[in-house]
């Protein structure tokens, strides 16, 4: 079922997404060489609770860590670890998730750690920018169709794949509400997007093949091909007035 969010509610899940946002460009400061991905968490999980907020994905299903941090070719869901160490070249996909007074912000972002290869460079622009573009088609009266359309004509028009496995989703009380948000598909099919609806974006987008392979910790994911990966997501609120990107920092 799709709840349709009200403006105090709205208002709320902003007050969310500002924690979640801020906290994920903390842990885009800590991206450098010789981090230890573990730190980066305590950085994410130190931020959240100082605000009055609980890290949503800390115990998720069994998760245990407050961010997923998917370094290379992980595509999602990885485990932060004490010995996992970044190195200059890196591209690192930081995932955080913050609860406030009862709603969810939910934003990820790819970092570079140092100098990286343009390859990588390309990739991540190229992932960024078709956030965008879903963002621009979260419209009223358009359809999810459209928003999965608008990330995969963007991605694949550069040589880049789609992630099949894994979507964006709803977005409130919950992590994870109805409805599913793909980052592809065909215009003008799909629930029809209303006011009020906040769904989370996420383009999950691989330089090579689109598939992929969860490894025997149940939770990591990786690029079935080794290529590289990259992960950006915005909380979004559907409104009269067009798309409002709910996980801002300021």
């Amino acid at each position: 079922m799709i709840v349709l969010k009200t403006s105090r509610e709205l208002a709320a899940m902003r007050d969310a997404g500002r924690i979640s946002a801020r906290a994920l460009r903390l842990a885009g400061e800590a991206v450098e060489p010789g981090v230890s991905t573990w730190e980066i968490d305590r950085i994410v999980r130190r931020y959240i609770e100082e605000q009055g907020a609980s890290p949503t994905f800390l115990g998720y299903g069994g998760f245990p860590a407050s961010a997923c941090i998917s370094v290379n070719n992980v595509v999602i869901h990885g485990i932060p670890h004490k010995d996992q160490k970044l190195k200059a070249g890196d591209i690192v996909s930081v995932d955080v998730g913050a609860t406030f007074e009862g709603y969810v912000g939910d934003n990820a972002w790819t970092f570079p750690c140092g100098d990286v290869s343009k390859e990588a460079r390309d990739l991540m622009d190229a992932t960024r920018e078709s956030l965008f573009e879903g963002i621009r088609a979260a419209r009223t009266g358009n359809r999810l169709g459209d928003i999965g359309s608008a990330v995969q004509r963007y991605v694949e028009a550069r040589g880049y794949s789609v992630v099949r496995d894994f979507v964006g989703h709803g977005v409130g009380a919950k992590m994870h509400e109805d409805p599913s948000v793909p980052n592809y598909g065909t215009p003008g099919r799909g629930v029809r997007l209303l006011a009020g609806m906040t769904i989370a974006i996420e383009p999950m987008i691989n330089a090579g093949g689109h598939r992929v392979r969860t490894l025997p910790d149940g939770w990591t994911v990786v690029t079935q091909d080794g290529s590289l990966s990259a992960h950006f997501e915005h909380s979004v609120a559907i409104t009269k007035d067009g798309p409002v990107i709910l996980t801002l920092p300021d």
